[in-house]
C-alpha cells in the first residue's frame, strides 16, 4: 500500500482503464479507481476524447464506459513500462 504518495496521471489512467475493461458506470470507476468527482470528470472526458474509452448508452439515463482496443493497448504499455522500471503497488522510486 502506498502511503503519503500521490498517484501520477499515468497511474490514475491505468486504474481507470483496468476498471473499465469489462464496462463500468462513472460511479463504479470513481470508487474503484479511488478518485474524486472532479477527477473522474476531467480524466473520463480526456480518455473519451482521445478514444481510449467509449461512452455507451445503455438506457435512460444509464451510461456505461468501456475501454476501446487502443485503451487496452495503452494499459498494456503502461503495465509493461511499470514492470520494466521495477515499479509496482509496493515500490516506488
Amino acid at each position: 500500500m502506498r502511503v503519503n504518495r500521490r498517484r501520477s496521471d499515468i497511474e490514475i489512467i491505468a486504474d481507470m482503464l483496468t476498471v473499465g475493461e469489462n464496462g463500468a458506470g462513472k460511479t463504479e470507476i470513481m470508487y474503484s479507481a479511488n478518485m474524486s468527482y472532479s477527477q473522474i470528470q476531467k480524466y473520463l472526458g480526456y480518455l473519451v476524447a482521445q478514444g481510449f474509452i467509449d461512452k455507451i448508452k445503455m438506457g435512460n439515463p444509464s451510461v456505461t464506459y468501456r475501454v476501446t482496443d487502443s485503451g487496452l493497448k495503452l494499459l498494456e504499455l503502461i503495465n509493461t513500462l511499470k514492470e520494466m522500471l521495477g515499479l509496482d503497488e509496493n515500490h516506488s522510486i
